[in-house]
């Protein structure tokens, strides 16, 4: 009886969706606060279209959203706004919110753990460009629960559509090469520890001005040492909204972090330390005294790994219009008016989704 009334849940939440083509609704769910500069862009394209975007924050403040944006904050209210579809940039969502769930990814991170783990509970993978689409294709073949549409990432909308690319450096009045560091938080991957000493020494010199930004997941401990870098030409931006200082730098540090591809959509030289998969379009380093010769080279000459960084980003994200929260729009419709009804059901999933419902505090078979 429970499987039963579970898997009849999934289907009324899929096709109770039928609502005016001028009065959609669409749910953004965000668990880590570097999902709203994600999902922002798909918000504005929702509202372009007169349609109707609400957040429901997973154990995040509210204060992190603007007073014209819409927060829900209960199961009851995410019902009665009945969302057509749910947005979600991380790999968990609620079973028991209406609408079909869409995942949009958190990032570029194809090297990571887990990011193409299928965890039955998605109805449609919105994918960046080849390198992800084809193995997701694959998935689909073998599960066969979920669809897959190339879209781009909704992320990269504010990317390409930023138009204060030297505001930064314009207002705090920089004249050095600005050099973003920007690790992963992955104890395994992550730079941190090993460039702490190499990136205070090369500070101290004065050639560069740096911006430090560091993942929310990243040891708190580490994260205060580089805090304690404290000189003119040394930022630690605590703020989630990356994409400002990725246009203000000249070139980015960093390591395995899927803001190596969002850098090098700008066209701009990365240096990676033992990147998980070295290759021609990064200037990977496996010493950290090697990293400031390996700053002069990208600075001196930019244009160095150019020709195979455009090859690698047209295989990664090849959308350069502004316009991927559009397609991921009309993706997630198509999905609605179309696929929707012909999908097989989810699996039962009664594990992850216990999980889920003690996360919330929500024990409703409905």
């Amino acid at each position: 009886m429970l499987t039963y009334l579970l898997r009849k849940n999934n289907f009324l939440s899929l096709f109770s969706l039928h609502e005016s083509p001028m009065n959609n609704r669409y749910l953004l769910f965000v668990s880590k606060a570097y999902s709203f500069s994600i999902l922002r862009p798909l918000q504005a394209a929702i509202r372009r279209r007169k349609d109707h975007a609400a957040w429901f924050l997973y154990a995040l403040d509210p204060s992190h959203l603007k007073e014209n944006e819409k927060c829900l904050f209960t199961v009851d209210e995410v019902r009665q706004f009945h969302p057509r579809a749910v947005f979600v940039p991380g790999n968990w969502v609620p079973d028991f919110f209406p609408g079909v769930k869409v995942e949009i990814f958190h990032g570029f991170g194809i090297d990571k753990k887990g990011h193409f783990d299928i965890r039955g509970l998605f109805d449609l993978y919105c994918t960046h460009g080849l390198l992800t689409t084809t193995p997701f294709q694959a998935l689909k073949k073998k599960y066969g629960f979920f669809d897959v549409v190339e879209t781009g990432w909704p992320k990269t909308d504010a990317l390409f559509r930023y138009k204060a690319a030297s505001t930064w450096k314009k207002d705090n009045r920089i004249q050095r090469p600005v050099i973003l560091y920007a690790p992963t938080f992955s104890p395994s991957l992550t730079s941190a520890l090993h460039l702490r000493k190499a990136i205070g020494k090369i500070a101290q010199k004065g050639t560069y001005h740096w911006l430090l930004k560091f993942h929310p997941k990243m040891d708190k401990d580490v994260v205060g040492s580089y805090r304690q870098l404290d000189m003119e030409n040394v930022n630690v931006i605590d703020e989630p909204d990356i994409i400002p200082y990725l246009h203000a730098a000249d070139a980015l540090v960093s390591d395995t972090s899927s803001v190596v591809t969002e850098f090098l959509l700008l066209k701009k030289p990365v240096i990676t330390f033992r990147a998980k998969s070295p290759a021609a379009h990064l200037f990977d380093i496996t010493k950290s005294d090697d990293l400031e010769s390996a700053l002069a080279v990208v600075i001196q000459n930019p244009g160095k790994f150019l020709g195979e960084a455009i090859k690698f980003v047209n295989m990664m994200h090849p959308y350069v219009d502004g316009k991927s929260s559009e397609r991921v729009l009309d993706a997630t419709n198509r999905f609605i008016e179309q696929t929707a009804r012909l999908m097989p059901p989810k699996p039962l999933n009664l594990w992850r989704k216990l999980k889920v419902r003690r996360r919330l505090k929500y024990y409703h078979l409905r």
